[in-house]
Order: C-alpha cells, then sequence, then structure tokens
C-alpha cells in the first residue's frame, strides 16, 4: 500500500519531496503554484529535476493539484483563456518533477439546469489544453461531493467525458473517498457495487490516485468536509477496508487530504501504515 500526504512548496520542489520523506510517506501532492491564483508560473527547472532525481531515488510518487480557482466550466472567455494557460503550467511543472499527473475537479453546471451545455464546455477546455500538450503526465479528473444527480458525482460522467474527448489518452481519474461518501456514489457499504460499475466503464484502469479522505457528515448530504481517518469521521474502519482489501486499488497511491490540527499527517501516515500497511 502507499500512503502519502498533501505537502507544502514553500521550500520549493525538492523541499516538498523531503517534507513527504519526513513524514515516512510514500507519495505526495502539492500545488505546482500559489494555489488561490491561476497566473503562470515561472518555475526552477533546476529545482523540478532535483525533485524527480529526489524521488526517483527514495521510489517516492508525486502527483499536483491545481490552483483553487481552476475550473473546467469557465464562465467567460476571459477565464477560459486563464485555466486553458494555467493548466498548461500546471500540466508542465508537474511533468519537469516527475509526477503522475495534475488533478482537477469536475466542472460544474453553470448553465442553470442544462447540464449538457456544460458538459459540452468542459469537453472543449480539455480539447484545448490537451491538443497543446505534448508531455506524459496526465489531467486527473476528480469527482464531486455534491448532492446525489448534480454534476460530476458519478463514474459514468468521468469516464464518458475522457471517452469523449480528443485525446482520452491524456486524461486519467482521481477518486476522493469523502466527495465519493458525500455525493452517495460511496455509501460505505456498496463497494462491490462501485467496482462492478467501474470495471464496466473501464474506470479503474485509468484510476491514477486516491485522495483518502473521511466524511463530517453522512452519505449522501452532498458536503464536502473532510475528516480524519481513524476519528470524527463517518466512515468506517471497516468500509474502508472495502477499499484497502481491492486488488483494483493495489500500486495507487492514497492520499491524504486531512485536517493536520487533530492529528499530524505524519501521526496519520504512521497509522495507516501500522492498519493496512501490509495488505
Amino acid at each position: 500500500m502507499i500512503f502519502g500526504s498533501h505537502v507544502s512548496i514553500r521550500d520549493g520542489y525538492l523541499g516538498a519531496a523531503k517534507r513527504a520523506v519526513s513524514l515516512n510517506a510514500d507519495a505526495f501532492q502539492y500545488f505546482p503554484k500559489n494555489p488561490r491564483s491561476l497566473s503562470v508560473k515561472t518555475h526552477s527547472q533546476e529545482d523540478a529535476a532535483l525533485c524527480k532525481d529526489f524521488c526517483d531515488q527514495k521510489g517516492l510518487v508525486s502527483v499536483a493539484h491545481t490552483p483553487y480557482p481552476t475550473t473546467l466550466t469557465p464562465s467567460d472567455e476571459h477565464k477560459r483563456e486563464q485555466v486553458t494557460e494555467s493548466l498548461l503550467n500546471d500540466l508542465a511543472i508537474a511533468d519537469a518533477c516527475g509526477s503522475l499527473g495534475v488533478v482537477v475537479h469536475f466542472g460544474k453546471d453553470i448553465f442553470k439546469g442544462d447540464q449538457l451545455a456544460s458538459y459540452r464546455l468542459m469537453i472543449g477546455v480539455l480539447n484545448e489544453v490537451l491538443s497543446q500538450w505534448l508531455g506524459e503526465c496526465r489531467i486527473l479528473l476528480e469527482n464531486m461531493a455534491g448532492k446525489p444527480g448534480t454534476m460530476g458525482t458519478t463514474l459514468e460522467e468521468l469516464a464518458q467525458l475522457r471517452r469523449l474527448s480528443d485525446h482520452p489518452e491524456k486524461i486519467g481519474f482521481c477518486l476522493d473517498t469523502c466527495h465519493a461518501f458525500a455525493s452517495g456514489l460511496w455509501s460505505g457499504d456498496n463497494w462491490k457495487e462501485v467496482v462492478k460499475k467501474g470495471e464496466e466503464l473501464d474506470y479503474f484502469a485509468h484510476l491514477a490516485v486516491i485522495h483518502l479522505n473521511n466524511s463530517k457528515y453522512d452519505t449522501g448530504s452532498g458536503k464536502d468536509r473532510h475528516a480524519n481517518i481513524f476519528d470524527h469521521g463517518y466512515i468506517k474502519e471497516n468500509q474502508f477496508d472495502q477499499l484497502m482489501d481491492s486488488p483494483l486499488l493495489e500500486n495507487i497511491p492514497f492520499i491524504l487530504e486531512t485536517p493536520k490540527e487533530i492529528v499530524s499527517h505524519k501521526e496519520e501516515i504512521r497509522q495507516l501504515q501500522q492498519k493496512w500497511g501490509k495488505k
């Protein structure tokens, strides 16, 4: 099992990788630039190369996450241009660091109930970005935590978006456990059904990373509020067991995005390794 957490790049990309090692992690996630801005960053190629070499030496897996303002359903042409340039920048940085991909949240319904128009916009934005991207790094679409029926909460949507794009080979998936629980995709007791559906849709063949988060609210709530794995959450250990015991998820990194105020990521990674590390 591969466990890690989100880490800061305040000391650079190499510093982020070293921080992951200090947490006894086997993987880490990072923002490639300011998480609150879509501004293009001129990054240090040397720092990124050192990060990549360090990860290769230590057997570390890394993944990037786009800044918060990133959206695949931009509201106007100016925002669309910003998002396109920012995503290409994120992909270039992640590629230089040797990361698996860049996690991007599924888009929202911005056309007041016309979800089809929102899907078309998402496909257009993905095609625009990926037609210009020639690197190895992939965009990793993340499922959303909305109420059942809202956009981005089903495996069908994720798989279909990839299938309809012009460059499906450049798109993979990120499964967030809190989002899946909140949306009702995974109720905590229907993992077999999720697996069956995912295999039918070829979803798991393109799953690259898992955001391992508990939920502060019950399944179907639609609320995106992360909790620590072993305490303060509605997802129980025996329900997480279903994921940890699944052969489909072997060798896929589990990345914590849990609150650090209650349990440090170092301690939580230790707990994960003690509980499930040898499965």
